[in-house]
């Protein structure tokens, strides 16, 4: 059977500020530009994290001032995880740079845990371990 499809390639996020949403994405994150172009009379922009085999983030300029927004049970919800194997580790640097972060919280017995914080143009996203994450395989270019 031919497969319809393998795996989320990207998620698009929007930012008003092409130039200064990269460099947080670089500067806190530690994501990698690849690629920035001109695409339908917009800036696009292709950071890259660590992962052999993890999904792009496109940033997309847009003249529209509103964060994606995802609201479950009256609360707002994140609108992707990126996957940490330090959880701790990425709380606290995150925090040193000047994001705020909330608390981490735990699930279960400490099978994961989990923290929301926000990027420079409000988008609500989550920071995430759990014991059942794959093993990283680590693009050479992040290991320079």
């Amino acid at each position: 059977m031919k497969l319809l499809a393998t795996q989320v390639g990207y998620v698009y996020l929007p930012t008003t500020d092409i130039e200064k949403t990269v460099l947080w994405y670089r500067d806190k994150l530690r994501l990698q530009l690849v690629n920035q172009f001109e695409d339908r009379g917009s800036q696009i922009a292709i950071l890259h994290f660590p992962h052999k085999h993890a999904i792009a983030i496109v940033l997309v300029e847009t003249s529209d001032d509103r964060p994606l927004s995802i609201v479950r049970n009256a609360s707002p919800y994140p609108v992707f995880t990126i996957n940490c194997p330090d959880i701790e580790f990425t709380h606290q640097y995150l925090s040193g740079q000047g994001v705020e972060v909330e608390a981490i919280h735990s699930l279960g017995d400490g099978e994961a845990k989990y923290f929301y914080f926000r990027d420079d143009q409000g988008n609500l996203l989550e920071a995430a371990w759990s014991q059942w994450d794959l093993v990283d395989e680590v693009k050479d270019s992040f290991l320079k």
